[in-house]
């Protein structure tokens, strides 16, 4: 949308981008790629990517974690319309690999439909790969904010089978932040949600409600106000939001536990 420089970055529902965290994310992928670790995975063939070029740049960022450990994929927003990774679920997978897990950054096609359809197949991919990448594929979690968070929360509901999978274990916990989605079917993980007040692209209040209608199911779910924060406010570095990946993870745990 506007800027020219890593500080003055401006995207479209995205504002509040942490640059040091944008070159720690780069430098560690740079070195882990020059120490020969493999740091993306295609999720596709290449018939399937050659039948639709879109899948092309399909797949995941790949933040290992300790031999053995459960594991997250981080779905960015963007409107369904572009992929806001650097800011919106590469900061959150880089941050739960430093805590010992398995983290997994999605780069999907825009759009509703083909972007929960390449969830499914990541969902997938993980599960047929567990051994080589020493991940243990129980209890993960599915993470996202804005339009990543409708494809944890669709994901988490209505299975990978819904979306053109055969059916893999649902996530042990979903975190779905400041997005608007009010559907809610009885057949929801344990949720977390944190928004912002000041959210003019997903009203507080509506993530409040949805919340509440989880829990009136018996199901377990938090959710965290943050006054004044606009949308998309990500890690939340330097916000009234720090920390709250950390609660997060707690909260992820507590399902598994």
């Amino acid at each position: 949308m506007s800027g020219s420089t890593l500080g003055s970055l401006d995207l479209t529902w995205y504002s509040e981008i942490d640059p040091d965290m944008t070159v720690t994310i780069c430098n560690s992928l740079k070195e882990r790629a020059e120490a020969g670790e493999k740091i993306f995975f295609d999720i596709y063939s290449e018939e399937e990517k050659k039948d639709d070029p879109r899948k092309n740049d399909t797949g995941l960022w790949y933040f290992k974690g300790e031999p053995g450990s459960r594991f997250a994929v981080c779905n960015a927003g963007g409107g369904f319309a572009y992929v806001g990774a650097m800011h919106d679920s590469l900061p959150h997978a880089c941050t739960l690999s430093e805590k010992g897990y398995h983290a997994f950054a999605l780069i999907y096609r825009p759009g509703a439909q083909t972007a929960c359809e390449d969830l499914a197949r990541a969902i997938a991919f993980i599960f047929e790969h567990a051994d080589e990448l020493e991940i243990d594929p129980e209890g993960y979690s599915l993470w996202g904010g804005s339009a990543g968070a409708r494809m944890a929360a669709w994901l988490g509901s209505h299975g990978t089978e819904s979306f053109g999978e055969k059916e893999y274990p649902k996530p042990a916990a979903v975190i779905v932040n400041y997005t608007g989605l009010s559907e809610v079917n009885g057949n929801e993980p344990p949720t977390y949600s944190a928004v912002g007040t000041g959210d003019l692209v997903a009203s507080d209040q509506t993530v409040k409600r949805r919340i509440e209608r989880i829990q009136r199911n018996g199901t377990d779910a938090m959710i965290e106000v943050f006054d004044g924060l606009s949308h998309g406010f990500g890690l939340g570095t330097h916000t009234g939001a720090e920390g709250w990946i950390d609660r997060t993870v707690s909260f992820w745990q507590s399902t598994i536990n």
